[in-house]
């Protein structure tokens, strides 16, 4: 029994041997407050933070561990005014007028970090809790509670200032979001300080491969607690590539979910200088392995590396006379030592030596060679050398003959005519052979190396010639004449999933194939060109109009209709073509180009594997896309963006029953100042250049804030069905982000309900019902939008945790006149019933429309019968009557 249980009993008046001894009940209350005293005392002596009593301007009591964080004795502390451990008695009054309207109302005192002075001068910084004995009266003291956090503090700072004044880019990244950066990365990557906060770093990489790719690489190497080091190409916020050193550690390896760090060193100055480095050290190697003359370089007697013309002279095979003794050239020692010393003579003069000597090639033939060379370094006599050797056998052996021969002038010019010839024949042969280059280099710097056809370059000097003549004879001539100019702007439809799938060998047959269908379906006199990627252009002069156009678009799709086989893949491809004329369309070669591009982009609205001709209406649309994309770029950060809500009704009741929540874009301004843009304008660019990510988790948290905003006004909490689109639905984030927005808004999940289309939900099949598992296990619901218009697996749709489906608005349109349509809702109940889920049919404008889903039994209903979308200050004014009559108009 330890000594308080011991005290205890003693108090109770019972005896160490368990009997029961009379007791006064005042003294065992007296012994049970003399325990507790004592039980105090040894918590606060031994408590790791400071214990203050304080009355006003004075200590009354305090523990050792404030004693020793301030450096007095419990006699002195009893002594001080609370001033005096202040830096100054300003800062003792203005902390006295902080904490006593928070203690007077019985409230807790707390202040992150205060600076206190401690007897030695230095100063101590802490953290303080505090509470007034009596909040009623000021003097019946006041508890204070003192932490020392002036090492943290220091620690702090010190980390701050590391990451303000690195000069690498320091980055804290959790679930591939950023959290925290440094100055150096936002200067090295473009970004304000705080832009790029909350942001994926998705935003860091070229395109969606590489931002994949690097993180299937790293994470399960930092996830084993192992550093991920690797040099890539990043890109900075304006768009241009930087090559960037990484090093990705855990924050703690304990523990990966906290996050990891990220240092990013910037050497596209050093890639590029080493680009340039191989470039010209590949150049050289050109130079001396095209070199007439053979060349070598040599240190302490040894053949280092030559060319392939020295290679060629001594009869070695490739790289054979590296490392080679240079003795072994020569075909006696006699020989060799004569060179060395004529060389050393030479050499330590300064000079350049040149020589003729007999050589002996490796199968042990001679040879006649005139030798040059030169130091490195003249300072260094023994040090490199370089040497070039010519074979001058034939001329030595010429002039031998010559001088045997010199009364027989006959001979000597005949000798001399042969060895003119020889050498002009050499000079024809090297000019020949610079010609061959010469055009080489002209067609590389013309032609498509994958395809062989014309590129960009040579098609714009041909389009400019083709433009001339076409306007010259079209003056001569006018309309009725063979004199126009076609322009076929033509894309491959989705061969970018071929080259995904397949991989790029397969998308570089496929792009060669299809240049050798399009030069066979066109006149030997049109021009088929491609741009890059899967973009060709075909020109054709002189075409009498929009007929004769439209015959060759016809011969084109028919040639790339028959499949493409190839190792054992049947391969499928058609065309979107854009069609322009001169002069019609355009009279130069930019503006053509402009429309026939603009024109293709209408043949893939159209459905794609189609020909269109460009018309004015088209550039008038391209223009305002283009105005579109460029102004919704800045739209979410200008805050431009806002929510309208329309009802949806219980169709037994018509009471409300949810709020579907629609985006909207004032383009221009906001509180009504600028121009309402309709979804169908802008949603379909933010699907196209990935904003939708970004803009659909900010409808996703706005929507929620609003919920809870109505509900802390004691409006009605009714439920948000919120769209998500198939590339936000994908996007690896997004169970994550929704996870975090319920988190931070506090909103019930049971009020959040999210719609997909039959199309988002069937592309990925397993991935799919994965994340529709993880969104309903947070307690949210899933709803099928505009079910019926696109395809349904029903093995998948039993499967998904799918609470209800919407009935589209095609199939209500006309369901009071179409019997097919009032068919096609049967169905849809009927399927609905019998797998549980409740229905909501989209666009009931009519009473008569709303009466026939009555009776079919289609449980709720929208669309203007009822409300249209409305801003969120007059959907709340439904909240507050939850009937919904028939509205006017």
């Amino acid at each position: 029994m330890d000594r308080l249980s011991s005290e205890i009993e003693l108090a109770a008046g019972i005896s160490p041997a368990g009997k029961q001894l009379p007791v006064d009940p005042r003294d065992l209350e007296h012994e049970m407050l003399q325990v507790a005293l004592r039980e105090q005392r040894a918590i606060l002596e031994n408590a790791p933070v400071g214990i203050l009593f304080t009355l006003p301007g004075q200590f009354k009591s305090c523990n050792p561990r404030i004693c020793e964080m301030l450096g007095y004795s419990y006699a002195e502390m009893s002594q001080l005014h609370p001033r005096d451990v202040f830096g100054s008695p300003d800062a003792y009054q203005d902390l006295i007028g902080e904490a006593y309207p928070v203690l007077a109302t019985g409230g807790l005192f707390e202040k992150g970090e205060h600076p206190f002075r401690r007897r030695d001068g230095s100063m101590m910084w802490a953290r303080l809790r505090a509470r007034a004995v009596d909040p009623a009266t000021r003097e019946a003291g006041t508890i204070w509670i003192v932490e020392d956090v002036t090492d943290a503090r220091q620690t702090l700072i010190e980390v701050q200032a590391i990451m303000a004044n690195a000069t690498i880019g320091i980055v804290f990244v959790r679930n591939r979001v950023i959290q925290r950066y440094n100055p150096a990365f936002a200067a090295m990557f473009g970004y304000r300080d705080g832009e790029a906060l909350g942001r994926s770093t998705r935003i860091l990489y070229p395109d969606d491969q590489t931002y994949l790719d690097a993180g299937a690489k790293s994470y399960p190497l930092l996830g084993r607690g192992i550093p991920y080091r690797n040099e890539a190409e990043f890109v900075r916020k304006d768009g241009e590539r930087l090559w960037v050193q990484l090093n990705g550690y855990l924050f703690n390896p304990g523990d990966p979910e906290l996050g990891t760090i990220w240092m990013f060193e910037d050497r596209t100055r050093e890639k590029r200088d080493e680009v340039q480095l191989r470039n010209a050290l590949m150049e050289n190697r050109a130079i001396l392995d095209n070199a007439v003359l053979g060349i070598a370089v040599v240190e302490n007697g040894v053949t280092l590396h030559c060319n392939s013309k020295m290679e060629e002279l001594f009869g070695s095979p490739p790289g054979g006379m590296d490392g080679r003794p240079v003795r072994a050239l020569y075909p006696d020692e006699a020989t060799w030592r004569m060179a060395r010393t004529d060389t050393a003579r030479s050499f330590d003069a300064g000079q350049v030596h040149t020589g003729e000597y007999q050589m002996a090639r490796r199968d042990g033939a001679r040879f006649w060679a005139r030798l040059s060379g030169r130091l490195f370094d003249v300072e260094k006599k023994s040090g490199r050398s370089v040497w070039l050797l010519d074979d001058v056998t034939a001329q030595r052996e010429a002039a031998d003959a010559i001088r045997r021969a010199r009364d027989e002038l006959e001979i000597r010019v005949a000798e001399r005519t042969a060895e003119l010839a020889g050498a002009n024949q050499l000079l024809q042969e090297e000019i020949n052979e610079r010609r061959q280059a010469e055009a080489r280099a002209h067609h590389m710097a013309y032609h498509d190396s994958l395809t062989g056809l014309p590129n960009r370059a040579l098609l714009s000097d041909r389009l400019d010639c083709a433009l001339r003549t076409a306007q010259r004879n079209f003056a001569r001539s006018g309309k009725g004449s063979r004199n126009r100019l076609a322009v076929m702007f033509l894309d491959l439809d989705r061969f970018k999933n071929i080259n995904d799938s397949l991989g790029h060998a397969t998308g570089d047959h496929l792009l060669r194939e299809v240049a050798r269908r399009l030069c066979a379906a066109v006149r030997h006199s049109d021009t088929v060109a491609r741009l890059g990627g899967d973009e060709f252009v075909v020109l054709l002069p002189e075409v009498g109009g929009a007929q004769e156009c439209a015959q060759v678009g016809d011969k084109i799709i028919e040639a790339l209709s028959t499949p493409f086989p190839f190792e054992g893949h049947s391969l499928h491809i058609s065309p979107s073509i854009g069609i322009c004329l001169c002069p019609d369309d355009g009279g130069d070669v930019e503006t053509l180009m402009r429309h026939a591009d603009a024109a293709m982009y209408h043949a893939k609205g159209a459905g794609r594997n189609n020909y269109q001709f460009f018309d004015q209406r088209m550039n008038q649309a391209a223009a305002r896309r283009f105005a579109l994309e460029s102004s919704l770029r800045g739209a979410l950060a200008n805050e431009e963006f806002e929510l309208h809500y329309q009802p949806i009704i219980d169709t037994a009741t018509r009471r409300l029953h949810a709020l579907e929540v629609l985006l909207r874009w004032r383009r221009g301004g906001r509180d009504g100042g600028g121009v309402l843009v309709g979804p169908d304008e802008f949603i379909p660019i933010l699907e196209e250049n990935g904003m939708i990510v970004a803009v659909g988790e900010w409808v996703i948290r706005s929507a929620c804030e609003q919920s809870m905003a109505w509900q802390a006004l004691g409006l009605a909490a009714v439920p948000l069905a919120i769209n998500l689109s198939a590339r936000q639905f994908m996007h690896d984030g997004l169970v994550a982000s929704i996870r975090r927005i319920v988190g931070a808004t506090g909103i019930d999940p049971s009020l959040v309900e999210f719609e997909l289309t039959e199309t988002a939900l069937m592309q990925h099949g397993g991935r799919t019902l994965d994340i529709l598992r993880q969104i309903n296990g947070m307690g949210m619901r899933l709803s099928i939008d505009d079910f019926g218009t696109g395809y349904s697996s029903l093995a998948y749709l039993k499967r998904f945790p799918v609470r209800k489906i919407k009935i589209d608005r095609a199939f209500v349109r006309e369901l009071e006149a179409s019997s097919e349509d009032r068919a096609i809702v049967a169905a849809v109940m009927a399927l609905a019933n019998s797998l549980q889920l409740s229905v909501v049919a989209e666009g009931v404008e009519t009473e008569g429309q709303y009466e026939l889903l009555r009776g079919h039994g289609c449980q709720f209903a929208q669309g203007y019968l009822f409300a249209r979308p409305l801003p969120a200050a007059e959907a709340a004014r439904l909240l507050v009557s939850s009937v919904l009559d028939a509205i006017d108009g």
